[in-house]
C-alpha cells in the first residue's frame, strides 16, 4: 500500500480545442486534508470528475488507492459536486439510503448509520421530508450526507460550503475536521481560498488548467513569504525606516507594517524598536495564499473570489 491516497501524473484534458487541464501532476498523501485551489474556470471539476472516472484523461496517469480509476475505486470514494444530485421529490432519508446501497453499503447497515449523521447535521426533523422542502442550506447538509454515509476511504468535496450560513459552514468545517482524525483523505476544492487555508495540510493551486504550485501549506508560505512585520507601538516610530534591514514602512501612527530587506533578522529590528517604542505587536507576517496567488499570475485580487 502507498503513501498516497491519490497521484496524478501529466493529466490533460480537452474539450472542443480548450485545454481544460494541463499536463497536471500532484500526489495526496493518504489521511491528508488537501485543498484543490483556484478561481473559476481553474480547471479544478474537471480533475475531480477524472479522480472519480466520471470524466477520461485524454493523457496522463491516475491513481487512487492503488487502483486505476473504476469501480474498484469508485465505491471506496464520496463525491459531492458542487451542483446539487438530489431527486427533489424523494423522501430525504429513503434517497439517502438507497444512495449508500449504491454504494455497496447493506441497507439495514444505511439504515443504523443515517440517525446519528441526520442529527449532527440539524436535520433529525427532516428526514421525513421532500429534498425540495428543504432550504439550500440543508440540502447542502444532506448532500454532504449522501456523500458519506457509505463510509467511504477518500473525499472528494467541490464547494462544499455553498448555501451554507456561517453557523452550518462552522458545522461542515468541524466534521471535516473530524474525519480527518479518524484517518479520511480529503480532498477540498474550492476558490474560496481563505477558508481551505485555515483547514488544508497541503495544497495544489491551479490556474488556466495548469499547476502553479503544491505542497504543504506552511512550505508554500515560506517559499513566497513577504518577508515583512505587523508592528504596533506607543510612541514616535518614525526612526524606524530608518533602521538597518528595513526596506520599507507603511505607517499608520500606532501600527506598521515593516518590508525587510532580503536576509534581515526580525530579531534584531525588535530589539531596535524596543528599546525606544512600547511595542504591544510584533508579528512575522505570512502570505495568505491569496497573496501567492496574485504574485505568481501576475493580476489582481479582482481574479479571485472572495
Amino acid at each position: 500500500m502507498s503513501v498516497n491516497a491519490v497521484r496524478l501524473e501529466g493529466i490533460t484534458k480537452a474539450y472542443k480545442g480548450h485545454v481544460a487541464v494541463h499536463d497536471l501532476t500532484f500526489e495526496i498523501p493518504r489521511g491528508d486534508l488537501f485543498g484543490l485551489l483556484g478561481p473559476n474556470g481553474a480547471g479544478k471539476t474537471t480533475t475531480l470528475r477524472m479522480i472519480t472516472n466520471i470524466l477520461g484523461p485524454d493523457s496522463g496517469r491516475i491513481e487512487v488507492l492503488d487502483l486505476v480509476p473504476g469501480q474498484a475505486s469508485r465505491d471506496r470514494i464520496g463525491y459531492m459536486p458542487e451542483e446539487r444530485g438530489l431527486y427533489p421529490r424523494m423522501v430525504l432519508e429513503e434517497q439517502l439510503i438507497f444512495l449508500a446501497e449504491i454504494k455497496g453499503t447493506p441497507r439495514a447497515e444505511a439504515r443504523r448509520r443515517l440517525p446519528p449523521w441526520l442529527e449532527r447535521m440539524g436535520l433529525a426533523e427532516w428526514g421525513k421530508r421532500k429534498v425540495n422542502e428543504l432550504s439550500k442550506g440543508m440540502q447542502q447538509k444532506a448532500q454532504f450526507i449522501a456523500t458519506i454515509l457509505h463510509d467511504p476511504e477518500v473525499l472528494i468535496l467541490d464547494e462544499p460550503m455553498t448555501g451554507l450560513d456561517p453557523i452550518g459552514a462552522n458545522l461542515m468545517r468541524d466534521v471535516l475536521l473530524d474525519m480527518k482524525r479518524q484517518g479520511k483523505t480529503i480532498i477540498l476544492s474550492s476558490h474560496h481560498m481563505e477558508t481551505v487555508e485555515r483547514l488544508c495540510d497541503s495544497i495544489a493551486l491551479i490556474h488556466q488548467g495548469r499547476k502553479l504550485l503544491d505542497g504543504p501549506v506552511g512550505e508554500a508560505k515560506k517559499r513566497y513569504g513577504r518577508n515583512a512585520i505587523a508592528l504596533g507601538f506607543e510612541g514616535d516610530g518614525s526612526f524606524v525606516a530608518n533602521l538597518p534591514g528595513v526596506k520599507r514602512v507603511s505607517d499608520e501612527g500606532h501600527f506598521m507594517e515593516i518590508q525587510m530587506e532580503k536576509g534581515a533578522d526580525p530579531q534584531a529590528i525588535l530589539r531596535e524598536v524596543a528599546l525606544r517604542l512600547r511595542v504591544n505587536r510584533f508579528e512575522i507576517l505570512e502570505p495568505s495564499l491569496r497573496d501567492i496567488f496574485v504574485s505568481l499570475v501576475g493580476g489582481t485580487d479582482a481574479e479571485v473570489a472572495a
